[in-house]
């Protein structure tokens, strides 16, 4: 049993050398990433139940393909592409599309302030304009909003996990946020 201290003293890399000789250290990576990828799972649509189940598969195919992790790749680029590509597949075999839940005000509040600047309303009723405008944007415009806004990930590691070159990820971000920009003011109009 490794004890979490012991884990701390890790790089992500590091560790993916030790579970390689000893699995006892897939805990060390499990712990360190399941509260952010379930975030990241359940903003990208899945239900809080099924997010669970797709966590489950997420680490199980990242510790199932481990020796074919790319040492030139961060990590945690790497093991949130498998969950995006676990949470796609299992919208697919559902057939429901994704909705979003109005959670944590702060990172829809960011969101809202710089993709709609011009628009002046209170936060909170924005945040809530936002939300849903969010569920009827493009899946590809979803995804990369998600990932700059609420997983906090910079262009170089969205291009890793969605295999997009960075400046279509650039391309994404800006066409974004028009479109969201676009859904908002109609939905204030409404």
């Amino acid at each position: 049993m490794i004890l979490e201290n012991e884990c701390q003293k890790f790089s992500d890399e590091a560790l993916v050398e030790r579970v390689l000789t000893k699995s006892d250290y897939y805990a060390c990576l499990v712990n360190r990433y399941s509260e952010a990828l379930g975030r990241y799972v359940v903003r990208l649509g899945a239900n809080p139940v099924d997010a669970e189940d797709v966590l489950q598969e997420v680490f199980l195919n990242a510790y199932l393909h481990l020796n074919s992790f790319d040492k030139n790749l961060k990590f945690s680029s790497w093991l949130y592409r498998i969950a995006h590509n676990q949470t796609i597949s299992a919208f697919r075999k559902t057939n429901v599309r994704p909705t979003v839940e109005l959670t944590d005000l702060e990172p829809w509040q960011e969101m809202a302030r710089e993709s709609c600047p011009g628009v002046k309303i209170d936060q909170a009723m924005l945040s809530q304009k936002v939300a849903l405008a969010l569920d009827r944007l493009d899946q590809k415009y979803r995804e990369v909003l998600i990932l700059k806004f609420f997983e906090d990930k910079d262009y170089n590691e969205m291009s890793d996990i969605l295999k997009k070159p960075m400046g279509t990820i650039a391309t994404l971000v800006n066409r974004a946020k028009k479109q969201l920009t676009g859904l908002v003011e109609k939905e204030l109009l409404q």
